[in-house]
């Protein structure tokens, strides 16, 4: 097991323990506000200090860690169920109308920046975590569709697929007894790649105020909420800005992890 694997899930655990733990323990109610404590530096009562109005900010988080997730978690899922059926049904249908279509939406929705797509999406609807993981989703559904295709696309000529062919199967059961199970370390780790990028997302959205609504913490918020006292209480911004950096440095390890171990090519390589 690669020092990259490791890291990586040492990392990501973290962060999802962190979220699991905070449904049964923070060190401080989340919300509780205490005015007189407020903007403390980080001391043996508040871990990572104080915000502005006096919320003990390694409680928010925490809680903001599950927010994150959740957000990450169910746009992935969304790109997984929509893009990987896209994705075999192209492949399929090489060369054809139902190919040519779905390419073409996805190069659509490619051309305009991702984060500018959940702008526009989260700005016609409305602001909140539900809108920001519809956004977030529609972008990943392209990108799981092209990563299948092109997965899938090689398999269609190898012997075995011939030979399933001739024993009566049609496209759709080989799609997903054959072709699915040989490309599925290719959906695993863009699966990971994809959920540090929703992560990133997420707090984008939230930090120009689309994303999860206060009181519900999020990373992206407490960014915003500590641009106005980056002098004076430059925790407020450091606290939320390296648990974003390690949780993405985290996922994005795991994927690169995750790629090494999976792909056969790569352990040739290495031996």
């Amino acid at each position: 097991m690669s020092r990259t694997l490791i890291l990586g899930g040492v990392l990501s655990a973290l962060m999802v323990l962190a979220a699991l733990v905070s449904f049964v323990w923070t060190p401080f109610e989340h919300t509780a506000m205490d005015i007189p404590a407020k903007l403390q530096t980080p001391n043996a009562t508040h871990w990572f200090g104080t915000d502005h109005f006096g919320r003990d900010m390694f409680s928010m988080i925490m809680v903001g860690a599950r927010t994150s997730i959740a957000v990450a978690f169910v746009a992935v899922g969304i790109g997984i169920g929509l893009g990987v059926p896209l994705g075999l049904w192209a492949a399929a249908r090489q060369g054809g109308w139902v190919d040519e279509i779905i390419m073409r939406g996805n190069d659509l929705i490619f051309a305009f920046p991702s984060l500018v797509i959940a702008i526009l999406i989260t700005a016609i609807f409305g602001a909140g975590a539900i809108n920001a993981i519809i956004a977030i989703g529609i972008f990943n559904i392209p990108v799981f569709a092209r990563v299948t295709r092109g997965g899938a696309l090689p398999l269609w000529a190898r012997e075995f697929i011939m030979a399933a062919r001739v024993a009566g199967k049609g496209p759709a059961r080989i799609s997903v007894e054959h072709i699915l199970p040989n490309i599925a370390n290719l959906l695993i780790v863009q699966a990971t790649i994809q959920f540090s990028l929703g992560i990133l997302a997420e707090a984008a959205l939230s930090y120009v105020g689309l994303g999860a609504q206060p009181p519900t913490p999020s990373w992206g918020r407490m960014l915003a909420d500590a641009q106005t006292l980056v002098s004076i209480a430059p925790h407020m911004a450091l606290v939320p800005g390296f648990a974003i950096i390690i949780t993405v440095l985290g996922l994005n390890l795991l994927g690169d992890g995750l790629r090494d171990a999976l792909d056969p090519r790569l352990r040739v390589a290495r031996v």
